[in-house]
Protein backbone atom coordinates (compact mmCIF):
# COMPACT_ATOMS: atom_id res chain seq x y z
CA UNK A 1 0.00 0.00 0.00
CA UNK A 2 2.80 2.42 0.95
CA UNK A 3 4.68 1.55 -2.23
CA UNK A 4 1.55 2.29 -4.27
CA UNK A 5 1.15 5.73 -2.64
CA UNK A 6 4.81 6.54 -3.34
CA UNK A 7 4.28 5.61 -6.98
CA UNK A 8 1.22 7.88 -7.13
CA UNK A 9 3.16 10.82 -5.68
CA UNK A 10 6.07 10.21 -8.06
CA UNK A 11 3.71 10.13 -11.03
CA UNK A 12 2.02 13.38 -9.94
CA UNK A 13 5.40 15.10 -9.57
CA UNK A 14 6.46 13.86 -12.99
CA UNK A 15 3.31 15.27 -14.60
CA UNK A 16 3.75 18.53 -12.69
CA UNK A 17 7.30 18.97 -13.99
CA UNK A 18 6.22 18.20 -17.55
CA UNK A 19 3.46 20.80 -17.38
CA UNK A 20 5.55 23.49 -15.68
CA UNK A 21 8.63 23.38 -17.94
CA UNK A 22 6.81 25.14 -20.83
CA UNK A 23 5.55 27.75 -18.37
CA UNK A 24 9.08 28.45 -17.16
CA UNK A 25 10.28 28.73 -20.75
CA UNK A 26 7.57 31.27 -21.58
CA UNK A 27 8.31 33.26 -18.43
CA UNK A 28 11.99 33.32 -19.34
CA UNK A 29 11.21 34.51 -22.87
CA UNK A 30 8.96 37.25 -21.50
CA UNK A 31 11.68 38.45 -19.15
CA UNK A 32 14.30 38.57 -21.89
CA UNK A 33 12.14 40.06 -24.64
CA UNK A 34 12.18 43.85 -25.19
CA UNK A 35 8.49 43.59 -26.01
CA UNK A 36 7.79 42.88 -22.36
CA UNK A 37 9.87 45.76 -21.04
CA UNK A 38 8.29 47.81 -18.29
CA UNK A 39 6.32 50.70 -19.77
CA UNK A 40 6.50 54.23 -18.43
CA UNK A 41 3.69 55.00 -15.99
CA UNK A 42 0.88 57.19 -17.27
CA UNK A 43 0.26 60.13 -14.88
CA UNK A 44 -2.68 59.64 -12.53
CA UNK A 45 -4.39 62.79 -13.76
CA UNK A 46 -4.76 61.03 -17.11
CA UNK A 47 -5.19 57.46 -15.87
CA UNK A 48 -6.86 57.24 -12.49
CA UNK A 49 -6.00 54.65 -9.85
CA UNK A 50 -8.76 52.08 -9.40
CA UNK A 51 -9.39 50.97 -5.82
CA UNK A 52 -11.18 47.65 -5.69
CA UNK A 53 -11.93 45.05 -3.03
CA UNK A 54 -13.79 44.86 0.25
CA UNK A 55 -14.31 46.44 3.63
CA UNK A 56 -15.53 44.44 6.63
CA UNK A 57 -19.24 43.75 7.00
CA UNK A 58 -19.27 45.50 10.38
CA UNK A 59 -18.92 48.83 8.52
CA UNK A 60 -21.88 48.21 6.20
CA UNK A 61 -23.97 51.11 7.54
CA UNK A 62 -21.09 53.57 7.06
CA UNK A 63 -19.98 52.13 3.73
CA UNK A 64 -20.80 55.16 1.53
CA UNK A 65 -18.83 57.48 3.80
CA UNK A 66 -15.93 55.03 4.00
CA UNK A 67 -15.77 54.56 0.23
CA UNK A 68 -15.45 58.34 -0.12
CA UNK A 69 -12.62 58.31 2.42
CA UNK A 70 -10.66 55.85 0.28
CA UNK A 71 -10.84 58.30 -2.63
CA UNK A 72 -9.93 61.44 -0.68
CA UNK A 73 -6.53 61.77 -2.37
CA UNK A 74 -8.15 62.33 -5.76
CA UNK A 75 -7.20 60.80 -9.13
CA UNK A 76 -8.91 57.58 -8.04
CA UNK A 77 -11.95 55.50 -8.91
CA UNK A 78 -13.38 53.60 -5.95
CA UNK A 79 -15.37 50.41 -6.58
CA UNK A 80 -15.15 48.85 -3.14
CA UNK A 81 -17.86 46.59 -1.72
CA UNK A 82 -18.91 45.35 1.69
CA UNK A 83 -17.62 41.82 2.25
CA UNK A 84 -20.72 39.61 2.58
CA UNK A 85 -19.34 37.19 5.16
CA UNK A 86 -17.97 39.48 7.84
CA UNK A 87 -14.17 39.61 7.84
CA UNK A 88 -12.22 40.35 4.69
CA UNK A 89 -9.01 38.71 3.59
CA UNK A 90 -5.81 40.38 4.79
CA UNK A 91 -4.35 40.68 1.29
CA UNK A 92 -3.24 43.95 -0.31
CA UNK A 93 -2.15 44.44 -3.92
CA UNK A 94 -0.54 47.66 -5.19
CA UNK A 95 0.26 48.32 -8.85
CA UNK A 96 3.65 49.73 -9.83
CA UNK A 97 2.26 53.08 -11.05
CA UNK A 98 0.34 53.95 -7.88
CA UNK A 99 1.96 57.04 -6.28
CA UNK A 100 3.28 56.46 -2.77
CA UNK A 101 0.97 59.03 -1.20
CA UNK A 102 -2.12 57.33 -2.66
CA UNK A 103 -0.89 53.85 -1.74
CA UNK A 104 -0.15 54.94 1.83
CA UNK A 105 -3.59 56.53 2.18
CA UNK A 106 -5.25 53.31 1.00
CA UNK A 107 -3.14 51.16 3.33
CA UNK A 108 -4.16 53.29 6.30
CA UNK A 109 -7.83 53.02 5.36
CA UNK A 110 -7.47 49.27 4.81
CA UNK A 111 -6.03 48.91 8.32
CA UNK A 112 -9.06 50.76 9.68
CA UNK A 113 -11.88 49.26 7.64
CA UNK A 114 -10.80 45.77 6.58
CA UNK A 115 -9.50 42.89 8.68
CA UNK A 116 -5.97 44.25 8.27
CA UNK A 117 -2.98 43.90 5.96
CA UNK A 118 -0.83 40.83 6.46
CA UNK A 119 0.03 39.79 2.91
CA UNK A 120 1.30 41.60 -0.20
CA UNK A 121 0.82 40.44 -3.79
CA UNK A 122 3.71 40.55 -6.25
CA UNK A 123 3.36 43.41 -8.71
CA UNK A 124 3.81 41.13 -11.72
CA UNK A 125 0.24 39.96 -11.08
CA UNK A 126 -1.25 43.41 -10.47
CA UNK A 127 -2.36 46.03 -13.01
CA UNK A 128 -0.15 49.11 -12.94
CA UNK A 129 -2.88 51.57 -11.86
CA UNK A 130 -4.83 49.29 -9.53
CA UNK A 131 -5.04 48.65 -5.78
CA UNK A 132 -6.80 45.64 -4.28
CA UNK A 133 -7.98 45.78 -0.65
CA UNK A 134 -9.01 42.57 1.11
CA UNK A 135 -9.08 40.78 -2.24
CA UNK A 136 -9.41 37.02 -2.69
CA UNK A 137 -8.47 36.58 -6.37
CA UNK A 138 -4.76 35.85 -5.79
CA UNK A 139 -3.42 32.46 -4.73
CA UNK A 140 -0.84 32.03 -1.95
CA UNK A 141 2.18 31.38 -4.24
CA UNK A 142 1.77 34.90 -5.69
CA UNK A 143 2.04 36.70 -2.35
CA UNK A 144 4.09 37.00 0.83
CA UNK A 145 3.15 37.44 4.48
CA UNK A 146 4.31 40.69 6.09
CA UNK A 147 4.57 41.92 9.66
CA UNK A 148 3.05 45.05 11.19
CA UNK A 149 6.54 46.57 11.33
CA UNK A 150 7.03 45.97 7.60
CA UNK A 151 3.72 47.67 6.84
CA UNK A 152 4.90 50.64 8.89
CA UNK A 153 8.01 50.79 6.69
CA UNK A 154 5.72 51.29 3.70
CA UNK A 155 3.95 54.06 5.60
CA UNK A 156 7.17 55.93 6.31
CA UNK A 157 6.70 59.68 5.92
CA UNK A 158 8.30 61.39 2.91
CA UNK A 159 9.11 58.10 1.18
CA UNK A 160 9.47 58.62 -2.58
CA UNK A 161 7.51 56.68 -5.19
CA UNK A 162 10.68 54.83 -6.21
CA UNK A 163 11.55 53.95 -2.61
CA UNK A 164 8.01 52.82 -1.85
CA UNK A 165 7.80 50.46 -4.81
CA UNK A 166 11.32 49.11 -4.33
CA UNK A 167 10.39 48.25 -0.75
CA UNK A 168 7.01 46.83 -1.78
CA UNK A 169 8.63 44.55 -4.36
CA UNK A 170 11.21 43.44 -1.82
CA UNK A 171 8.58 42.60 0.81
CA UNK A 172 6.23 40.81 -1.59
CA UNK A 173 8.63 38.18 -2.98
CA UNK A 174 6.97 34.81 -2.17
CA UNK A 175 8.64 31.76 -0.67
CA UNK A 176 10.88 29.79 -3.01
CA UNK A 177 9.12 26.53 -2.14
CA UNK A 178 5.36 25.98 -1.88
CA UNK A 179 3.30 22.97 -0.71
CA UNK A 180 2.31 20.52 -3.45
CA UNK A 181 0.57 17.25 -2.51
CA UNK A 182 2.25 17.25 0.89
CA UNK A 183 5.69 18.02 -0.56
CA UNK A 184 7.64 21.23 -1.16
CA UNK A 185 7.94 22.21 -4.82
CA UNK A 186 9.61 25.21 -6.51
CA UNK A 187 7.37 28.27 -6.70
CA UNK A 188 7.12 29.19 -10.39
CA UNK A 189 5.42 32.51 -9.57
CA UNK A 190 8.48 34.19 -8.07
CA UNK A 191 9.68 37.34 -9.83
CA UNK A 192 12.80 39.35 -9.13
CA UNK A 193 12.18 42.38 -6.85
CA UNK A 194 12.92 44.75 -9.73
CA UNK A 195 10.12 43.39 -11.91
CA UNK A 196 6.95 45.23 -12.91
CA UNK A 197 3.67 44.03 -14.32
CA UNK A 198 0.26 44.41 -15.79
CA UNK A 199 -1.80 41.64 -14.26
CA UNK A 200 -5.07 41.18 -12.39
CA UNK A 201 -7.35 44.15 -12.54
CA UNK A 202 -6.11 45.09 -16.02
CA UNK A 203 -9.49 44.46 -17.61
CA UNK A 204 -11.19 46.41 -14.85
CA UNK A 205 -9.84 49.81 -15.86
Amino acid sequence: MMQFKKQQVSELLRKFRIRMVPVLVVVGMMSASPGFAEEKCAPVDKKHIKIEGYISKSFRKQSKKIFKEFGEMGSTRVTLKVFPMGETSKVLAVGRCVPAYIAQHIIKKALNYSTGVESLVQQQFVHSHWVGVGVTMFDEPSQQMVSADQIQQLLKQDISDEEFHALYRQLSVPNALVPFFGLKSPNVKIATPSGGATGRGANEQ
